[in-house]
């Protein structure tokens, strides 16, 4: 009986210990949090503060409205970028973040934010119009939380080589700990009937694309090419980095599939994902419950670390710390990590004073949950 249970409790403990060690506590870094991304004092102090409160992983935007973050050759070589956006002694603002994080044992993994998407008069859509797929009825834009987007065409071989260009670039230019793709590495139901896509569905499936763009076999035959692209992505990367981490922040399936065509089971099912933060930006603790109690969040723990993306404010709309704290605790409660949107909302533009917000959490990540660096 004594050894029975000195067995069980060292093995609960290595399990424990382990599960530990893969807690994501992140936080997002947005274009809004570019006044601190610029300057190398206040990145110092930010990272410093993350390490002390318990943070773990950081996710810095570096693709944005059709325009990269950082110095790239992809990006000039396109024409779609006339500028370099620079810190403020000229430094290269990525660099600096991953070179102070890893001094206080923080991950970083860029974020690929926006995805396929793209304002109507960035550079991209002026110089490459026939990179982009439109609706049935010849429209080419969606209201989106960016505002009115044109969208690139996941299905054009054009666009497959230069967003696997750009991230390679990144990850083989930057000490990165992997990539990140977010609920925008996708398309809208309603698009797909550019003259390309339609031409290629014609091709495979000798018939025209349908009328009605919920169509269970067209939608079927887009969301699978857009897995297919992801794989070839995944791919790409690991050549490059093979224990870089891929990671996704998609919506939940139901919704990411169906108004999206975005079937994140189906890259879970083929091994393409090494971490999931679902987003789950809700003011109402039961439907946030609802959301994070779904079955492929239990399907997703089971294979790879997971948590759930939580929202602490926007500078229009600050949340009050007492719900990202219950929102915490019902992650926590489910063996979940957690990661915020964003960082100036942490305990900026807030309805408590900053010091208030950072005695929360703190008390929410008591103990360290340091993550292995990628090599």
């Amino acid at each position: 009986m004594s050894f029975l249970t000195t067995f069980l409790v060292n093995n609960l403990y290595s399990a424990t210990a382990q599960v530990s060690r893969q807690e994501i506590r992140g936080v997002w870094m947005t274009s809004n949090d570019f006044n601190t991304l610029r300057d190398r004092t206040k990145v110092q102090n930010a990272v410093r503060q993350l390490r002390e409160l318990n943070f773990n992983t950081i996710y810095p935007v570096v693709w944005n409205s059709g325009y990269v973050m950082y110095p790239s050759a992809v990006a000039k070589r396109e024409g779609i970028q006339p500028f370099v956006l620079r810190g403020s002694d000229g430094h290269d603002i990525l660099a600096d973040l991953i070179n102070q994080a890893h001094r206080q044992g923080l991950l970083v993994i860029p974020w690929f934010e926006f995805g396929f998407m793209a304002p109507q008069m960035s550079e991209l859509a002026l110089n490459h119009p026939d990179w982009f797929t439109q609706k049935r009825d010849g429209s080419q834009t969606s209201i989106s939380a960016a505002g009115e987007v044109m969208w690139l065409n996941p299905f054009h071989p054009k666009v497959q080589e230069f967003i696997t260009n750009l991230i390679v670039e990144i990850v083989t230019q930057y000490d990165v700990d992997g990539i990140q793709f977010d609920d925008h590495m996708s398309l809208p139901r309603e698009f797909g009937y550019d003259k390309y896509t339609t031409a290629l569905y014609t091709q495979e499936t000798q018939n025209n694309p349908p009328s009605n763009p919920e169509d269970p076999a067209w939608m079927r035959w887009r969301a699978d090419k857009i897995t297919a692209f992801m794989v070839q992505l995944n791919q790409a990367v690991k050549a490059r980095k093979p224990n870089a981490i891929f990671s996704v922040s998609p919506n939940y399936h139901d919704f990411a599939y169906k108004f999206q065509l975005q079937d994140w089971l189906a890259w879970l099912d083929k091994n393409i994902i090494d971490e999931l933060i679902m987003q789950v930006y809700r003011s109402d603790l039961q439907s946030f419950v609802a959301k994070i109690s779904r079955p492929e969040i239990q399907i997703s723990q089971q294979k790879i670390p997971t948590a759930i993306g939580i929202m602490t404010g926007l500078r229009n709309n600050p949340v009050p710390i007492q719900q990202i704290k219950s929102q915490v605790r019902a992650a926590q409660e489910r063996g979940l990590g957690v990661a915020f949107f964003y960082y100036e909302s942490l305990w900026e533009y807030a309805p408590e004073p900053p010091d208030k917000r950072q005695a929360a959490f703190k008390t929410l990540f008591a103990n360290p949950a340091l993550r292995a660096r990628v090599e």
